[in-house]
């Protein structure tokens, strides 16, 4: 028997599941309608250089403690508080509700520090309100492929209430994994260069958020490595990592 087929481990599922979904609502919106404003709409108090350390440290703590809590002694401590069944099996619950929770902090506790630098009007605004737009699609699309359970915490949750174990599927290679091996955070990153209102604080956060679209799957590919071997080995040969690489193909010709 599961240590997490009793009706409290099932009722606690749920509870966190709720958590969960709305935090990772909250977070989204919270996201795109700061990104949208150039950061206008954090409620932060702090001015000067106070207000620009701050910021630094909200921007800086989602990508490491993002990171941090994939690893195996961050996912530890993510379950902590936990049974150690109970933990294991909702830690892609988990991870979704802090990861939700990190970007409402950020939106929120943010403190304005710089005037607007770019405010498109026009058929300029058109064009770049339709990129961003594109980009939110592109990432609910690159998700899909990687699996819409475990991104969401859906998995979790849902399979502890059931009294199963959760499943997570094979090395996503189809769909946007086709065209390459980072598709989530290509889309993280299109929405951070794409939104219509530039302000020093959007270029701040996009300085640090966009190296870490570069540079932070390096680690997931680690990851990747070691839980899939030559599968992922096979599949890092014929797919580039971040830039997607367009193909087309030609008939041939007799």
């Amino acid at each position: 028997m599961r240590g997490t087929d009793s009706r409290s481990a099932r009722v606690g599922a749920v509870a966190l599941g709720i958590l969960c979904h709305t935090m990772f609502a909250i977070g989204v919106a919270w996201m795109a309608i700061g990104l949208w404003t150039g950061l206008r709409i954090g409620r932060g108090t702090l001015t000067g250089a106070s207000a620009i350390a701050a910021d630094i440290l909200l921007a800086v703590q989602f990508p490491l403690l993002h990171s941090w809590f994939l690893s195996r002694r961050g996912q530890r401590v993510l379950t902590a508080p936990f049974t150690r069944d109970f933990g294991r099996d909702v830690v892609t619950t988990l991870f979704a509700t802090f990861a939700s929770i990190q970007l409402i902090a950020v939106f929120t506790l943010w403190s304005p520090v710089g005037p607007v630098l770019i405010e498109p009007r026009g058929s300029l605004w058109i064009v770049s309100a339709t990129l961003y737009g594109a980009s939110w699609l592109l990432l609910a699309k690159s998700m899909l492929d990687a699996g819409l359970g475990i991104q969401t915490g859906w998995t979790g949750w849902s399979a502890v209430a059931r009294g199963r174990a959760p499943r997570y599927g094979p090395l996503p290679t189809r769909g946007l994994f086709a065209l390459c091996r980072q598709p989530i955070y290509f889309a993280f990153f299109a929405i951070l260069i794409t939104a219509p209102v530039w302000t020093v604080d959007r270029v701040l956060l996009v300085a640090v958020w966009g190296a870490y679209c570069l540079a932070g799957p390096v680690l997931k590919e680690a990851r990747f490595a070691s839980i899939f071997g030559d599968v992922f080995a096979e599949y890092r040969t014929r797919v580039p990592y971040f830039f997607p690489r367009w193909t087309i193909r030609r008939k041939e010709t007799p």
